[in-house]
């Protein structure tokens, strides 16, 4: 099933937060001389949150829920293996705080949905 306008926008969002995520993750986390990869949103990455990185972009891609969702915490229905759940929640909880300074307009959208 082919998405909507509107869904294909807010599921490309989505990607885009996550991967922004994964890359403020990594530039403060690792060395700029391990950050070779490009994530999706286009910033370096290591190789390990570069697996991260598409890890979360496909499950976004694959999400059933994108209509309904309002946040991936607050779906019911988890799509990522219980590994890389606690991966992406150690990413989401220090970049979290940080995305209001880096991103701040991507943060606000992300903050609103809630």
């Amino acid at each position: 099933m082919e998405d909507t306008p509107k869904i294909h926008k807010k599921r490309l969002r989505e990607k885009q937060t996550i991967s922004q995520m994964v890359a403020l993750y990594c530039a403060d986390a690792h060395a700029a001389s391990e950050r070779f990869e490009r994530a999706f949103c286009g910033e370096a990455l290591c190789s390990e949150c570069l697996v991260l990185d598409e890890y979360a972009i496909k499950r976004t891609e694959r999400c059933r829920s994108m209509d309904i969702k309002t946040t991936c915490e607050e779906c019911g229905n988890h799509c990522y293996d219980p590994a890389k759940r606690e991966s992406i929640r150690a990413v989401m909880r220090y970049s979290g705080p940080r995305m209001l300074k880096k991103h701040p307009i991507a943060a606000l959208r992300h903050l609103a949905k809630r």
